[in-house]
């Protein structure tokens, strides 16, 4: 029996130097200098050469090869003139399109979809990762079998009146893909179900999550390895953390909380990696507050922001109670976004993780936040009963403990399904 064989690219050992081509039209509002410095940014991550930048004026699309017959003839001419091994459009391809080019251009062709898709591939460490960056790859890989830069690809001709053997060949490997692609999904599901029973038993210990968000890179991992004093991977480089991370937090109260760094989001991030993430990506739909990162250094701040909001939307929790953070003041900051930031979010918190900068204020910030809805709740608990005070630090937002002669008499903010034994002494 024939195996599938992994359709890669190969980037890091074959294909060194690249330009990045911009498509500057009506269409896309962001700035093609923007746009321009995150694609670089992604091509560096995946491990690639930049050597050049391209801007593309586009008025009308081509059907054929989406920039023109002129505009390849010039591509086809810089990248015999400086040997280029690697084309990068930041606009989506599709796949007679993307043939079309490596055809005409006679270089690898590729496109934004695929640099992520290849970084997450690089990035993915964990089982689960593994197997969600896999399928999306498979997926995304399925229209695109007969590219001249894919392993898979291996035409050998036939005849006029015969089926010919590349054809079938190209059959066979469809369908070791899409077998693939079956067995993928059945291991997903069970992977699935495990992360589904450890959510439920989290849930059920009565501790209030906190969950992650944000853009790549903008501080996510630094912060929890900042409160948790562990030693959680972290690299100034985008998607250097595809696994979700949980860690247990003391807050300022003496109340414990988890915190939960997820993957971290992207201007159109492709819908094939939202869906494989997908079960990854419910811990933000399960936590009790999202706290949404942001790097003010970056030059499309709002845009970040813009983009960590759409995707929240997507996964249905842009009605949870939301706490802005603005990390990295240590830096230079984008004041012109950063004001704009200011007038939609009026109480967002500025930190830096790398300086510890109001790291306190913020998680005072993020209890208050939890507790806001909480009811003031008046305990009295027997003078022996100090595990339900212990309980209570944990759990609830003490506002006042009195030891009197008969009881102990507790102030505290507390969830009722965080309330547990407590509620017998709720007076």
């Amino acid at each position: 029996m024939q195996k599938s064989k992994t359709i890669e690219l190969n980037l890091n050992k074959q294909l060194k130097k690249a330009i990045i081509i911009i498509i500057n039209n009506k269409e896309n509002s962001t700035s093609p200098y923007i746009r321009k410095e995150e694609l670089k940014a992604l091509a560096t991550t995946m491990k690639v050469q930049v050597f050049d930048s391209i801007i593309v004026p586009l008025k009308k699309e081509n059907s054929h090869t989406l920039i023109g017959k002129g505009k390849v003839i010039e591509l086809k001419e810089i990248a015999k003139e400086y040997d280029i091994d690697l084309f990068i459009f930041e606009s989506d391809l599709s796949p007679n399109i993307q043939r079309n080019l490596e055809k005409e251009l006679e270089v690898c062709t590729i496109d934004r979809r695929e640099v992520i898709l290849q970084i997450f591939s690089d990035r993915a460490l964990t089982k689960e990762a593994s197997l969600q960056v896999e399928l999306a790859k498979l997926e995304y890989s399925l229209p695109r079998l007969t590219r001249a830069w894919t392993n898979l690809s291996r035409q050998r001709g036939g005849t006029k009146t015969t089926k010919g053997e590349g054809e079938t060949q190209l059959e066979i490997d469809r369908r070791l893909v899409q077998n693939r692609i079956t067995r993928l999904k059945k291991e997903l599901e069970k992977v699935k179900k495990v992360r589904d029973t450890q959510r439920k038993n989290r849930i059920n210990s009565n501790i209030p999550t906190v969950a992650i968000v944000g853009y790549t890179n903008s501080g996510k991992s630094s912060l929890l390895k900042n409160l948790s004093n562990s030693n959680i991977f972290v690299e100034d480089k985008l998607f250097a953390t595809l696994d979700t991370t949980t860690k247990k937090i003391k807050m300022p109260s003496h109340r414990e909380m988890v915190f939960i760094d997820t993957v971290g989001f992207v201007n159109n991030l492709p819908h094939n990696l939202i869906e494989a993430f997908n079960s990854t990506l419910e811990e933000v739909y399960y936590a009790d507050v999202i706290l949404l990162v942001l790097d003010v250094s970056h030059p499309n701040l709002m845009g970040c922001y813009e983009t960590t909001k759409e995707t929240l939307k997507e996964l249905n929790c842009d009605e949870k109670p939301t706490i802005v953070m603005l990390n990295k003041i240590d830096l230079k900051e984008n004041e012109f976004d950063k004001a704009r930031l200011k007038a939609l979010e009026p109480n967002l918190i500025e930190t830096s993780v790398k300086n510890k900068v109001n790291i306190d204020l913020l998680l005072k910030k993020i209890e208050y936040t939890f507790a806001k809805d909480e009811d003031f709740s008046i305990f009295e608990i027997p003078n022996n009963r100090h595990d339900l005070i212990y309980f209570a630090k944990r759990n609830a937002l003490v506002l006042d403990i009195k030891y009197e002669e008969s009881f102990i008499f507790l102030k505290a903010k507390i969830k009722d399904r965080y309330i547990g034994e407590l509620i017998n002494y709720k007076k």
